[in-house]
């Protein structure tokens, strides 16, 4: 239900300052957006130093990754429902660093891609555990809050990390870029490893059997809520993976930015960022339902304007900017709730749930993200049509998720 719902009585019982509790979980699924933003500036000399010709097929880095961590997202839920939070989480962990450290010496476009997987793979175990360790502890509107941090802290990382890798392009070449990831995330993984508490209680866990991981996917992909939010989720995502996927064209092939292209970047991940930071003081008092369908409405109607308005020629940059900024602000109250959402009637099989939805979210939204940013044709028209498709889908979508009826702040479980 989209009420007010204070933090559960274990909330209290963290071992570490709240803000810490936060900036971790912040930090462990801003490894993801690491692996992705700090190469972007990178894909031009990787293309060129491997052999990769078409400059669409240079996006397999970034699609590879999404597809090894969606394949992990279907274990390390069930696993960390199983084993608690940390033990998988830390095995994850591992996983990338190894990973990312290799791929820096990858002799090959083939290997790159392979270790990329791998990485995916083990970053899968940040996006499940650190929203399942945040449903640990709060529920409702209070997850929205603190998931609404979360978000915005890691917002940090798509700010800085073109930055970082244009800087380490001035002086190095692109296999530092994995060098430096691989650093980063050992950094994190030790934090982890000293600091994070166990937040999964004895009694909340579940055999690690088919047929209970079965049992526990059923839940979440019959309750009406979860699964059309989750849905919802999918189709969004995949708009800003899309974005990702043909960014460095867009911002350097198109409007010629050049060096200046991270600043850019920097500057819309800023807005979602803001956003973020805004949700978590407004959904509180307002409510997640009204704040989401709300932006959703937005997404949609920017969207259109900025796909109309590129069918009668190229977007000028300011306008572009602008259209896109206001998307993405849009997009920072969308994100939070609609995982809050989808997690708050699942939360007793936080860690599975969590699995399951990742698993959709990163496997669809890659795949109809990986299809928006292959469809690049020199213009903006092919983003900005896929913008605005999802956002009408996704539009449907929670419609259904509602029995029709939006803003609504209250509802009965499904």
């Amino acid at each position: 239900m989209d009420q007010h719902v204070s933090p559960a009585p274990e909330a209290e019982k963290l071992s570490i300052p709240r803000w810490e509790f936060i900036a971790l979980a912040a930090a462990l699924m801003a490894l993801n957006a690491l692996a992705i933003d700090i190469m972007l500036p990178g894909l031009q000399q990787i293309g060129a130093s491997l052999g990769v010709d078409n400059e669409n097929h240079r996006q397999y880095v970034i699609s590879a990754y999404f597809g090894g961590m969606a394949l992990g997202l279907l274990g390390y839920g069930p696993a960390s429902d199983r084993f608690g939070r940390r033990g998988p989480l830390l095995f994850g962990l591992g996983i990338y660093v190894i990973a990312a450290l290799a791929a820096a010496i990858a002799p090959n476009f083939e290997t790159l891609l392979a270790l990329r997987v791998i990485q995916g793979f083990g970053a899968a175990s940040t996006r499940v555990i650190a929203v399942s360790m945040v449903r640990d502890r709060f529920g409702g509107r209070a997850m929205a809050e603190i998931m609404s941090l979360i978000f915005m802290v890691f917002m940090v990382i798509p700010v800085v990390a073109p930055s970082i890798g244009q800087l380490i392009m001035l002086f190095a070449n692109w296999h530092m870029i994995f060098v430096c990831m691989g650093v980063g995330a050992l950094f994190i993984s030790l934090w982890a490893f000293f600091r994070l508490p166990e937040t999964l209680h004895p009694e909340d866990r579940r055999p690690f059997t088919i047929s209970a991981i079965g049992q526990a996917f059923a839940i979440v992909l019959t309750n009406r809520i979860s699964l059309w939010y989750t849905l919802a989720s999918t189709i969004i995502f995949s708009a800003l993976f899309g974005f990702i996927n043909s960014a460095q064209q867009v911002y350097v092939g198109i409007y010629g930015l050049g060096v200046w292209f991270p600043v850019i970047f920097a500057a819309i991940a800023g807005m979602m960022a803001l956003s973020s930071f805004l949700n978590s003081r407004l959904v509180m008092r307002v409510g997640m339902r009204r704040l989401s369908h709300g932006a959703l409405i937005g997404f949609l109607t920017v969207s259109t304007i900025w796909f109309v308005w590129s069918l009668f020629g190229q977007v000028p940059l300011v306008g572009f900017i602008l259209l896109f900024a206001a998307a993405m602000f849009q997009f920072g109250w969308i994100g939070s709730n609609f995982n809050a959402l989808s997690m708050e009637p699942v939360g007793h099989i936080a860690g599975s749930a969590a699995s399951v939805q990742g698993f959709m979210q990163t496997l669809g939204g890659g795949i109809i993200g990986a299809a928006i940013g292959q469809s690049f044709d020199g213009t903006t028209t092919p983003l900005a049509a896929g913008f605005c498709g999802v956002a009408a889908i996704a539009l449907i979508m929670v419609l259904i998720a509602e029995k029709g009826r939006l803003f609504q702040p209250h509802h009965k479980p499904a």
